[in-house]
């Protein structure tokens, strides 16, 4: 071979070494280049989990969640628990900005938490034993009230909404039909049954509600109200199952007991009379269904309104009612389910409100005449 190939062969060679060096370098770049942005993204990505992870679950919900600490629990636990019950986005992070921040000494007990709440004000109430902030208002709903009044004695007189609004809101079908599927074991087809008045009559808790905006919508109002008769049914769902029956019917029964009675011991006594007369087939006979069915405030009923025929009138029908007649509270509730043990089928209430109990006809006449004067 002459010096001139070897030349050229030389050169050819360097060249191929030369574009090889350079398609390296160009690969190396564009890899260095995919690295640098998926690092870029996945900062990105970390950035904004973190940043979304450090804010409220919900900054609206007025939802209030129990949450239990139990003695001995760690931090970890702790963070576990709150990221369970929606209360933070992520354990994890909730972990490390309680670090961040030296935060210890968390108490055990049982709090009312709410998704709204800042990772400070859940780590304050953690470290003091209470729900670290204060309602702008309250609302609070008394026992035995029927849906229109609440309507007119709570919504109009606490909220910027009327009692057309609210009674509109409540009898909406198309709202009827959503709280249905968000409540499915607390809402059955009970409350679509064609002599119900009120599909959620009876089913908004009496109790005193914290609200931490201004202008709460009606929807918030309600479900709150909703929430409340769920946490105190779905305790006794067991006990319900037992006796083959269902919410419908324990909150129909605890709104006559929450009518009828003044004390306690009046409704796990007024309770058995009730069961002693439906296990005897006798009508219930109890004077607010009639007065819910003439769908008329009055302090004294005659004969003419026990003949009046209404599928509310116990007088006129066996049975309950077809739906609650007001909103009864946890006492009338657990009076239905732990009645008295007694042999009463009459009762009757003097001018003071006391009841009066017998267990044959004649006694109650005599009580009658004892106590009211007839």
């Amino acid at each position: 071979m002459d010096k001139q190939s070897k030349k050229e062969i030389m050169f050819e060679r360097m060249k191929e070494k030369k574009k090889e060096g350079k398609t390296v370098r160009r690969i190396v770049a564009i890899i260095a280049l995919v690295v640098l942005l998926i690092v870029g993204i996945a900062g990105f990505q970390v950035y904004n989990f973190v940043s979304g992870a450090l804010k409220p679950v919900d900054p609206d919900s007025e939802k209030v969640v129990e949450v239990e600490v139990p003695i001995g629990s760690n931090l970890d636990s702790i963070a576990e628990l709150l990221e369970k019950n929606g209360i933070v986005k992520d354990a994890r992070v909730y972990k490390y900005y309680v670090k961040f921040n030296n935060e210890s000494e968390f108490q055990a007990g049982t709090y009312g938490l709410l998704p709204s709440m800042t990772l400070d004000e859940i780590t304050q109430s953690l470290k003091t034993g209470k729900v670290y902030r204060e309602p702008l208002f309250t609302i609070t709903v008394p026992e035995g009230l029927t849906l229109e009044q609440i309507a007119e004695n709570v919504i109009a007189k606490k909220t910027d909404f009327t009692a057309e609004q609210f009674m509109e809101k409540v009898n909406d079908e198309a709202y009827i039909d959503e709280l249905m599927v968000k409540y499915p074991t607390l809402l059955t087809d009970e409350i679509k049954n064609e002599n119900v008045r009120y599909a959620l009559e009876g089913y908004l808790y009496p109790a005193t509600y914290p609200f931490y905006e201004e202008d709460p919508s009606l929807t918030l109002i309600i479900e709150q109200m909703l929430n409340a008769t769920q946490s105190n049914v779905v305790q006794y769902e067991a006990v319900l199952q037992e006796m083959e029956k269902t919410p419908h019917w324990l909150l129909t029964f605890a709104s006559l007991l929450e009518e009828e009675a003044t004390s306690l011991s009046d409704r796990q006594t007024i309770a058995s009379v009730f069961y002693n007369r439906i296990n005897d087939d006798m009508p219930l006979q109890t004077d607010p269904t009639v007065i819910y069915a003439k769908d008329e405030e009055t302090d004294r009923l005659f004969n003419k309104d026990y003949e009046f025929e209404h599928p509310y009138s116990t007088y006129t029908n066996k049975g309950l009612p077809p739906g609650p007649i007001a909103s009864a509270g946890i006492e009338s509730i657990q009076a239905v389910l732990d009645p008295a043990d007694t042999k009463y089928f009459y009762f009757l209430a003097d001018s003071t409100g006391k009841n009066h109990f017998a267990e044959t006809y004649d006694q109650h006449l005599a009580n009658r005449d004892k106590f009211i004067g007839q």
